[in-house]
C-alpha cells in the first residue's frame, strides 16, 4: 500500500506541471546560472538579477549538480543574463527535479512510519496509524501546492529532517545529527528546531543513564558521545563553509543568509503573532485619524501592505526591531525546552518540543514566511496519529495553516485545484482520524469547530464577492489582511493549546526511567 500511495502522489505532481509557478522558479533557474558559470568566488557577490543566492552553501552545490544536467535540456537557462528565462525545457526540467528528489522525501516517509506506536491494532488497513500518517505526510497539501505549483524545493529538505528524526526515534543518535547538521547547511530555516535536537540528544545520548525516579544520573556523563557529536558538527560546518572562510568570505555569506534589511513581515503576513499586532496597529491608525488624534501628513502610505519587502516603522504601537523578535523567540522556545530536559518522554517528548519550537519561531520570527507553518505541521502529524488531544491540534493547525498559504495562488486556473485539494485533504484529515479515535471524547470542541467552518464564507468572500465591490480598487490589501489575521488566531490558538498540554501533562516514574 506504500507504494501505491507514493506512485499514486508522484502521478499527480507530475499533472500538476503545467500549473502556476512563482518567482521562486526563476530564483532557482538563476541559482543554476551562477553556481554553473562563475567560480566559487562569487557565488555570494553576483547580483545581475535580483533573486540573489541566499540559501548555504549545499543547496548551493546542489543546484551546482543539477546544472550538469539541465545543460543537456535547455542550454539557455543557464546564462545569467537571461532573467525571467523560461522554455518548455526548462520549465520541464525544473518541474522533474523537484518530483525526482521527492524520493529522498517518499524515503522517510515510511522511516516515519516504523516509527509509529503500533498498540492500536486494526483489521481495515485504511484505520492503521501507519497508514493514516503516510497519507497524511505523503499527500500534505501544503506541500503539493509550495513544492508544485508556487515551486520550491522543500521535499527533499522536510526529507532530510524526518529522516534524522526516524534515526533519532531508533536511537541512531549519530545518524540523526549528522542529518540534522546536513540540513542546516542547506536551508537555515531549520534552525528554529535545533533547540530541540541539541538538548534532545544532550538529554539521551550525552547522559547515558537515570536514576530510579527518572532524574538525571550526573555521572553517566559521556564526554566520547559529546565529542562524537562536537566532531560531526565541526566536520560538516568545515566542509560546507571552509572554502568561504579560506577566501574570507564568510561575512558575506552570513549577510546574504540573514538579510535582516527585508523587515519585520513579508509582503504576504505570515500568520503569527506580528500579524496580529500589524492589524491592531492598523486599526489603532485608523480610529486615531478619526478622532484626529494622528497627523495624516506623517503617516506612511499603504504601509505594510503594499506588497514591497522592506523596512517599515508602526503608526501607533511601538516598531519591532530584529532583536526584540529573537528575545520574544528566545523566550517562547525556552519551556518546551525545559520540559524536554526535566519531563523527558523519550522520542514523544522530543516531537513535541521540536514542534512547539517551530511554532515558537513562527509566531515571532522576523519576516517569517507563510510557508515555514509546513514546519511545524509535518512533524505534528507523527504526534496526531497516536493521541487523540495531538490530533485535535493537528486538525485546528492544519486547517488554518494550509488554509493560510491560498493567496500564492492568486491566478483563477489554480482556484478550483487549490480548493478541491485542499477539501480532499482536510475531509480526509478530520474523517481518519475522528475514525481511529473513536472510542475517545471528539477531537474538536463545538467553538472550534465553528471557527474553522468560517474558513468557508471567508474564502467566499476573498475570491467571489470582494472582486466585484469598489473596495477592490481602493484597498486591494483587505482579502490578505482578513486571511492572515483570522488565520493568525486559529495558529496562535493551537500553539498556546500544545504548550498547556505539555506543560500540565503528568508523567510517570516508569516513563521517566525509559
Amino acid at each position: 500500500w506504500f507504494r501505491a500511495l507514493a506512485l499514486g502522489v508522484s502521478f499527480l505532481k507530475c499533472l500538476l506541471i503545467p500549473a502556476y509557478y512563482s518567482t521562486d522558479f526563476e530564483v532557482h533557474r538563476n541559482w543554476l546560472a551562477i553556481t554553473h558559470n562563475l567560480p566559487l568566488s562569487q557565488w555570494y557577490y553576483e547580483a545581475t538579477s535580483e533573486w540573489t543566492l541566499d540559501y548555504p552553501p549545499f543547496f548551493a552545490w546542489f543546484e551546482y549538480a543539477l546544472s550538469h544536467v539541465a545543460k543537456y535540456f535547455d542550454p539557455k537557462m543557464l546564462v545569467i543574463e537571461n532573467l525571467n528565462y523560461t522554455s518548455r525545457a526548462t520549465i520541464f526540467f525544473q518541474r522533474f527535479s523537484v518530483i525526482f528528489t521527492d524520493i529522498l522525501f517518499i524515503y522517510a516517509v515510511r522511516e516515519c512510519c516504523r516509527c509509529v506506536n503500533g498498540k492500536r491494532a486494526a483489521k481495515d488497513i485504511l484505520e492503521k496509524p501507519t497508514f493514516i500518517l503516510a497519507v497524511l505526510l505523503l499527500w500534505n497539501f501544503g506541500l503539493l501546492i509550495v513544492d508544485h505549483i508556487h515551486f520550491q524545493y522543500n521535499g527533499f529538505l522536510f526529507g532530510l529532517m524526518l529522516l534524522s528524526v526516524a534515526r533519532l526515534c531508533q536511537k541512531r543518535y549519530l545518524e540523526g545529527a549528522l542529518l540534522f547538521a546536513v540540513l542546516l547547511h542547506f536551508k537555515h530555516i531549520y534552525i528554529y528546531v535545533a533547540p530541540a535536537y541539541g538538548i534532545y540528544l544532550l538529554r539521551s545520548y550525552c547522559f547515558t543513564a537515570n536514576n530510579a525516579d527518572g532524574s538525571l544520573k550526573w555521572r553517566s556523563f559521556s564526554f566520547l558521545h559529546v565529542t562524537l557529536l562536537g566532531l560531526i558538527v565541526c566536520l560538516v560546518s568545515a566542509l560546507s563553509l571552509g572554502p568561504f572562510i579560506v577566501l574570507g568570505q564568510l561575512p558575506q555569506v552570513i549577510s546574504r543568509l540573514f538579510p535582516f534589511k527585508r523587515g519585520l513581515c513579508h509582503a504576504y503576513w505570515a500568520p503569527n503573532f506580528w500579524a496580529l499586532y500589524n492589524a491592531v496597529d492598523k486599526a489603532l491608525t485608523i480610529f486615531g485619524l478619526k478622532c484626529n488624534f494622528l497627523d495624516p501628513t506623517k503617516i506612511p502610505k499603504a504601509s505594510m501592505t503594499g506588497g514591497l519587502v522592506q523596512e517599515f516603522q508602526h503608526t501607533v504601537l511601538p516598531s519591532v526591531t530584529p532583536l526584540a523578535t529573537l528575545i520574544c523567540s528566545f523566550i517562547s522556545i525556552l519551556p518546551s525546552v525545559f520540559c524536554l530536559w526535566f519531563k523527558p518522554q523519550g522520542p514523544r517528548g522530543f516531537l513535541q518540543c521540536l514542534v512547539l519550537c517551530a511554532l515558537s519561531s513562527f509566531m515571532f520570527g522576523w519576516h517569517v514566511h507563510e510557508k515555514a507553518i509546513l514546519l511545524a505541521i509535518l512533524p505534528l502529524s507523527l504526534l496526531s496519529v497516536q493521541r487523540a488531544k495531538d490530533a485535535g491540534i493537528y486538525l485546528i493547525l492544519t486547517t488554518t495553516g494550509h488554509f493560510s498559504l491560498f493567496p500564492l495562488l492568486f491566478t483563477p486556473p489554480e482556484l478550483p485545484i487549490k480548493i478541491l485539494l485542499m477539501l480532499l485533504f482536510t475531509v480526509y484529515s478530520f474523517s481518519s482520524l475522528k475514525s481511529l479515535f473513536r472510542r475517545e471524547r471528539p477531537l474538536l470542541t463545538w467553538l472550534e469547530t465553528i471557527y474553522l467552518l468560517q474558513l468557508v464564507p471567508l474564502e467566499i468572500f476573498c475570491e467571489i464577492v470582494f472582486p466585484l465591490t469598489p473596495w477592490k480598487r481602493h484597498f486591494p490589501f483587505v482579502p490578505l489582511l482578513l486571511t492572515s489575521v483570522y488565520c493568525a488566531l486559529g495558529v496562535t490558538y493551537a500553539w498556546l493549546k500544545l504548550y498547556i498540554s505539555v506543560l500540565t501533562e503528568r508523567i510517570s516514574v516508569r516513563q521517566k526511567v525509559e
